[in-house]
């Protein structure tokens, strides 16, 4: 079973780079590639899919607390791909506080016994690269780190000096390198790399990056590296049946952060799944619940704002009882106001509250959020984990449905409250994953299916 993981030594070494690079390349040789992400990013995701034409899915040790679901998705996911490759998260070893094994990359790769390969940034390094790829070794040697890859080099004889260093002191080989190339690099804004769906000629800038790592990176070794015994896991074959459920759900370039884990496990329940755009469509589809992922209200604001056909259908929609359920743009959407910069737009207005844009995020990374009150997700004093990631805050007198709480090393960093819930409506800055327990989704499709006849 061929697997592997691009590391990096940190954030903005260029993993996504190298990864996506890999990728195109990897595709040009015939071969089904089955892309996964390690952490909660929606955005990288999506350029995998983008190039492989296959979801990319995301493998998050805190989103789902449980080893051995976490290697079953990926097992089963894996299924029918040549070669499984997972994009790290941050640096390989950097997880929620300072324990190594917490939410990591590098906890990821030993769960599912994957070869790791390093991508180190090249700019103004050379022998000193030695140290960082022997520290990375050194830190846990249960780590299978099989390969270095180094990207932001200035010439042939620059990589030269890296390698022989790495080489000399390591017993890691150097598989190659990416040059310093202004043209290949991505755009970003707020939130990270600006999404796939809002860029234009993206082919081209894939088969230049393609074109370097088959000039500079020996992919044979690769494939060989990758070469792996394979993994043993658990397969759940019963789901409850929702066949007659309909869940519509918003995906268009304002509204597409959803974890395809997710929009599977409604189709392995019977869901029909339709997509529905509040940018470009007039009216709701028929459907039972309707789900609003996140994404980037605050750029398609005027146009969110000037279809009023659907905030008007969604608005009815709530009114009827009729099961919502919003994550983070979602909840910006379903608000009164969204204000972006000196401007305001009108919102759907189930919870009389604004959006406003910040100038730094806002209660960043895993938390969890207990019920005070019962949703359309859970009892009350249910713990649901998720993820915040969030560059707006939602002001609003409405009361509060979720107490919320952020640890680190076992203490208690920050609490606040969230999340709001209006009859079967519930709206949130939180990201979670289902399969951290299915009952969370069986309620909410259960929901539905008691409002058809109503």
């Amino acid at each position: 079973m061929k697997r592997i993981m691009i590391g990096a030594a940190s954030s903005g070494s260029g993993k996504t780079t190298v990864t996506l690079g890999l990728l195109r390349a990897l595709m040009k040789r015939n071969l089904r590639v089955q892309p996964f992400k390690v952490g909660p990013d929606y955005i990288d995701t999506n350029y995998h899919e983008a190039i492989t034409g296959v979801a990319s899915r995301n493998l998050d040790s805190y989103l789902i607390n449980d080893s051995v679901v976490l290697r079953s998705l990926f097992i089963e996911n894996s299924e029918g791909a040549d070669i499984s490759f997972i994009e790290g998260v941050m640096g390989l070893y950097d997880g929620l506080g300072t324990d190594k094994d917490c939410c990591s990359s590098a906890s990821i790769a030993k769960q599912l016994q994957c070869p790791v390969l390093l991508v180190i940034d090249g700019k103004a390094i050379s022998t000193s690269a030695a140290a960082i790829v022997k520290g990375f070794c050194e830190l846990d040697h249960e780590v299978m780190i099989a390969g270095v890859i180094v990207n932001r080099v200035a010439s042939e004889t620059h990589y030269q000096l890296i390698k022989k260093s790495i080489e000399r002191y390591t017993d890691v080989p150097v598989l190659g390198y990416l040059p310093n190339t202004p043209d290949i690099s991505l755009p970003s804004r707020h939130l990270g790399l600006v999404p796939d769906v809002e860029m234009q000629d993206l082919e081209s800038k894939w088969d230049l990056l393609a074109g370097l790592i088959d000039k500079h990176i020996d992919l044979d070794k690769l494939l060989a590296i990758s070469e792996q015994p394979s993994l043993q896991g658990e397969s759940k074959s019963y789901y409850p049946d929702f066949s007659d459920v309909r869940v519509a759900y918003a995906h268009d370039k304002a509204f597409h952060f959803y974890y395809q884990d997710n929009l599977d496990l409604m189709k392995k329940c019977g869901v029909t799944l339709i997509p529905f755009s509040p940018l470009e469509d007039e009216s709701l589809p028929e459907c039972d619940v309707l789900y609003i992922g996140g994404g980037f209200p605050e750029m398609f604001a005027k146009q969110l704002a000037d279809n009023k056909s659907m905030k008007l259908a969604i608005k009815q929609y709530h009114q009827q009882q009729k099961p919502i359920y919003a994550e983070c743009g979602g909840l910006m959407y379903i608000g009164n106001t969204l204000h972006v910069e000196e401007e305001q737009y009108s919102m759907v207005g189930i919870f009389q509250g604004e959006s406003k844009m910040t100038k730094r995020l806002r209660s960043f990374g895993y938390c969890t959020a207990t019920m005070v009150e019962d949703t359309v997700l859970g009892k009350q004093g249910m713990t649901i984990r998720g993820h915040e990631f969030h560059h707006s805050v939602f002001e609003s007198n409405h009361p509060t449905c979720f107490q919320m709480e952020k640890k680190r090393d076992g203490e208690i960093v920050s609490t606040w409250s969230g999340g709001y819930c209006e009859g079967n409506t519930l709206a949130s800055y939180l990201h979670i994953h289902f399969y951290q327990n299915p009952s969370l989704l069986y309620r909410l499709l259960e929901i539905g299916r008691s409002k058809k006849c109503k």
